[in-house]
């Protein structure tokens, strides 16, 4: 063997191993649901960007804001529209808006991006309308949806540009905002609107271009110790100040303040004195920007300090394609703002600023802290009545020293693939008495995906495809009592429920899923909600940590289906695994086989070459799936394959399929990607060609080949030094899952699920039937061959492909 096909093959087997290990690290989807034309949809003709949401649990009605429209949906059946009122802008007010150099039919119309109760019947809407931002009251009463067309002001209370991110809550009658308060979106600012309006200052040691993501309250007083008073915490991204790069770097933020805040005396009069702000740490396993939060819900705990802010996390460089899910705890985030150290700027030889740690001497009261029992006793009963020099210090330096830690010391979880954009949580009471956290998360092609973190083990139940068309989910909301999700994205809104257990046929799939909604009901034989299962549940079977399957009943055997085998021929026998995270194993005469000449196996079944009577007898497809270090294995489809008598032969034998060079080189376009090179296709050299050239492009080929192998190792190395061999898990003793299936990632699922077409005359006729029992006779007439993706052995490329799976 000559040098540079030694180096092709190791370096290939180096390849192959680097890129499963890069895919072993982030969960796969135990199922993938399609889209299915019954989920409940809503659009109207005309109207887009279903972006704003409001459930109303007690009117039964969820309101949905749009562009010129809100609208009042049935909350057990979106699809049923209660009301709704038309809010346009007027000619005048698009004419302004055009003359400003904005789009007349997109930008200059009027988006709804504000819904927030005020009482049992009146609502607090704003919208954009051709950036003029303006706000008004609605009411709901006997199903009719009425806008009070009583306008105000709305600027720094929704943002001018519609397609902005921005954020705002309502505390009793007090309307919290972060948007920018200008045309030009230049004037960011965090904004409460009540009778003592406070604000932040225009300083970028405050704000720094920053994208709002996300607002909520926090009771903290409740119970309080030391006397302290409510927050609301907001989640941004901005331009860091503490970087010294090149050019400018995001980070990720959280920021509080109090709800006593009254501003100072003489500093910071109407402004804020308990603004601080510190960057959330959610490190990405290898090397690269700080992630961007898109997206946070905030899960309530009866102790408030354990309530949980989940958050959504994205790569800052397009060259990624991984997202992540973080949490961070109440009181992690408390800890750094009232224990935690301060950075300051300091000046250096270039005039440059640069932030550091400060190590002086920190003012009493402390910066930037509520009004407490501890202040209340030196005679400071309001932020009016605190020190200059504690007001200036947090002028000055707002920004936290540390960052937030997450709750797992990393990310919960980690996918590759289209970017996560949104996420909200629930809490299951499971049979076991524990409670679990199921995160719903929105994705940038219109999936949900649906994952639970059984003590530091992250495991996806399953990927539902909402929209039909692939688009980003802009907004997602839970209805908790209801058991439902509302998604809504540009062309509408959708309705699912948090778990369909009856998709679940048999109590394998039931215990496998791992969902803790569902159970399997053994007098009832079929697979329930929690909720709906007999008060005493003794017939209930769940096993959500371990997916311990022994306590169900054993499978019937499948029924082998017969298939003709023609000496010569080859047939494909397909079969599907019962989950993405099961692997198929086929058995003949009691044997495991393996890929070789005589058998190519991928995804979707077996292909036997050219066959004789010897492989006649009985095929068995094994569904293989590791769940929690135990493994399952269920018998998915039985072949019998019996020889034709005589008459039954086909009048026109074909020839049996022939492998040749151009088949080899399908497999490497295959593998690659790239388009076959036919100069090569002819081994014979032109004689022009001097053995000069040949050496010089060998030397080049091994060269570059050696320099590849050499890369590969230093990565797999790595690799190994950081422990990165199984689906992410940052529980301190946890073990994490191994991912059983080395597929990729999350592109369209629907191809992982794909019948191996016909090629040649008769292309439009599948090979194999939809289901999990037919078979295919390849006559080997050219009009069937060899998929491309074939491994037959001796002609695998490079030893690159072993899988279909790997290609």
């Amino acid at each position: 063997m000559s040098l540079l096909s030694t180096l092709s093959i190791v370096c290939g087997l180096m390849l192959q191993l680097y890129f499963s290990l890069l895919s072993a690290q982030h969960c796969v989807p135990r199922n993938t649901v399609s889209y299915q034309s019954n989920l409940k949809l809503f659009r109207k003709e005309g109207t887009f960007n279903y972006s704003t949401m409001l459930i109303r649990d007690d009117l039964g009605v969820l309101l949905l804001g749009a562009r010129e429209a809100v609208f009042a949906l049935d909350l057990n059946n979106i699809s049923v529209q209660k009301d709704m009122d038309k809010w346009g802008v007027t000619q005048e007010k698009q004419r302004e808006c055009t003359y400003k150099g904005k789009n007349a039919e997109v930008e200059c119309r009027n988006y709804v991006r504000t819904l927030h109760s005020l009482n049992d019947t009146t609502f607090y809407v704003c919208g954009t309308n051709a950036f003029s931002p303006t706000c008004d009251y609605m009411t709901f009463a006997n199903n009719n949806l009425t806008l009070k067309r009583k306008q105000e002001e709305g600027k720094g209370k929704c943002p001018f540009d519609p397609f902005q991110r921005y954020s705002s809550l309502m505390v009793g009658n007090d309307l919290y905002s972060a948007t920018s308060i200008n045309f030009l979106g230049s004037e960011p600012v965090v904004l409460r609107t009540s009778a003592l309006t406070l604000r932040t200052e225009f300083k970028s040691s405050w704000l720094s271009e920053p994208n709002f993501v996300y607002m909520d309250f926090m009771e903290e007083s409740f119970e309080s110790p030391d006397g302290d008073d409510d927050k609301v915490y907001l989640f941004f991204s901005e331009n860091a100040m503490e970087y010294d790069f090149y050019r400018k770097v995001v980070v990720s933020r959280v920021a509080r303040v109090c709800k006593g805040d009254m501003g100072g005396q003489r500093t910071l009069q109407r402004k804020w004195t308990s603004f601080l702000k510190a960057r959330l740490d959610c490190s990405f396993p290898e090397p690269s920007l700080p992630p961007i939060v898109q997206d946070v819900f905030l899960l309530r705990h009866k102790d408030w300090r354990k309530s949980v802010f989940y958050a959504v996390f994205t790569p800052q460089s397009s060259m990624s394609q991984i997202s992540a899910v973080c949490a961070y705890t109440v009181d992690a985030i408390r800890a750094i703002f009232n224990e935690g150290k301060f950075k300051t700027s300091v000046a250096v030889e270039t005039s440059h600023v640069k932030w550091v740690m400060y190590t002086g001497e920190v003012p009493v009261p402390r910066p930037g802290a509520c009004i407490n029992d501890v202040a209340r006793k030196t005679g400071m009963n309001r932020s009016l009545d605190l020190p200059d020099k504690t007001l200036q210090f947090i002028r000055d330096r707002p920004l936290m020293d540390e960052a937030v830690p997450p709750l797992t010391g990393g990310p919960l979880l980690l996918k590759a693939g289209p970017l996560l954009t949104r996420i909200v949580v629930d809490s299951v009471l499971a049979l076991d008495g524990e409670t679990y956290n199921v995160m719903f998360i929105g994705t940038e092609n219109g999936y949900v995906q649906k994952a639970v973190n059984f003590d530091g083990e992250m495991f996806i139940i399953e990927e539902i495809q909402l929209y039909e068309n692939p688009e980003a989910i802009k907004t997602l909301s839970l209805s908790s009592s209801k058991g439902q999700l509302y998604a809504g994205a540009d062309s509408g809104a959708v309705q699912m429920p948090v778990s369909d257990c009856s998709r679940y046929q048999s109590c394998e799939d039931c215990i496998l899923s791992r969902d803790p909604y569902c159970a399997w009901d053994s007098s009832g034989e079929r697979c329930s909600s929690v909720y709906s299962l007999p008060a005493d549940r003794k017939t209930a079977v769940q096993s959500l940590k371990d997916g311990d399957v022994s306590q169900c009943p054993s499978p019937d055997p499948v029924a082998a289906v017969d298939v003709a085998l023609v000496p010569g021929n080859n047939i494909q026998l397909t079969c599907r695994p019962h989950s993405n995270l099961a692997r198929v194993h086929w058995r003949f005469s009691g044997l495991h086989l393996q890929a070789n000449s005589k058998y190519y196996i991928y995804g979707g079944g077996l292909l036997v070459l050219n066959t004789a009577a010897s492989d006649a007898g009985f095929y068995l497809c094994d569904s293989v799936e590791q769940t929690n270090g135990r493994t399952y294995n269920r018998t998915a489809a039985v072949y019998h394959l019996h020889v034709f008598s005589e008459p039954e032969l086909d009048v026109n034998p074909t020839p049996e399929i022939t492998v040749t060079k151009h088949f080899i080189q399908t497999l490497k376009t295959a593998a690659t990607g790239s388009q076959p090179d036919l100069a090569s296709e002819d081994p014979l050299m032109p004689e022009t060609q001097s053995d000069a050239g040949k050496v010089s492009r060998l030397e080049v080929a091994v060269a570059l080949l050696s320099l590849l192998c050499l890369s590969l190792i230093g990565v797999l190395l790595w690799f190994w030094k950081q422990g990165h061999w199984k689906c992410f898990s940052f529980m301190p003793g946890s073990k994490g899952v191994e991912r059983k299936r080395p597929s990729t990632d999350y592109t369209h699922i629907q191809n992982r699920n794909s019948e191996i077409k016909l090629l040649g005359p008769e292309a439009g006729r599948p090979c194999s039937a939809n289901n999990n029992h037919s078979a295919v006779d390849f006559k080997g007439n050219g009009e069937c061959p060899v998929p491309p993706r074939a491994n037959i052995s001796g002609l695998d490329v490079l030893g690159l492909i072993h899988d279909e799976s790997e290609i």
